[in-house]
């Protein structure tokens, strides 16, 4: 697995069922919530401090997305990607890297065809089988649950910034 995660130079993510745990909240007015993991969003940051851009790639179209996304200094953010291989062509058009370099996590069907062309895939413990069945790497942890910082953890271990990591916060 470490072959696979020392060259990876962008994480792309999915969020329902991947940053949240799938759930969608509309209030009396329908305005659309979801609950984000704080963990997650350190995870995301710390690659980002190490040169690792973080990106989106969602079925849907949100605000809270949007929101979110800015909140961490997330760039790239493909909302309403329906065919998600579309909008990852894009992605490596415009950054000019490889599927050798990019990492994805995802948990449904849809994101299916880029977890196969990419180098290094993930899915939450609570994903659908069909992407648990083509991820290299299965979390422990569940969609909103904390999977994408156990992703994150993962890639600053396999491209050797761990060390530094835990330097730093005083492992």
């Amino acid at each position: 697995m470490n072959d696979k995660l020392k060259n990876i130079k962008l994480l792309l993510l999915d969020v329902d069922g991947v940053m949240t745990d799938g759930g969608i909240i509309y209030d009396g007015n329908g305005l659309e919530t979801k609950v984000f993991n704080v963990k997650d969003g350190h995870g995301i940051k710390m690659l980002q401090r190490y040169g690792i851009e973080v990106g989106i790639i969602t079925g849907r179209t949100s605000r809270v997305v949007e929101i979110r996304a800015a909140e961490l200094g997330i760039n790239i953010v493909y909302q309403g990607a329906l065919k998600k291989l579309d909008s990852y062509q894009d992605v490596k058009l415009k950054t000019g890297l490889s599927d050798s370099q990019i990492a994805y996590v995802g948990d449904d069907v849809i994101d299916v065809p880029v977890m196969r062309r990419v180098a290094f895939s993930a899915a939450p413990a609570d994903g659908l089988p069909e992407a648990l069945g083509v991820a290299d790497y299965v979390t422990s942890k569940g969609g909103g649950k904390g999977a994408v910082r156990e992703v994150c953890d993962l890639i600053l271990k396999g491209c050797g910034f761990w060390d530094e990591v835990a330097s730093r916060y005083e492992l």
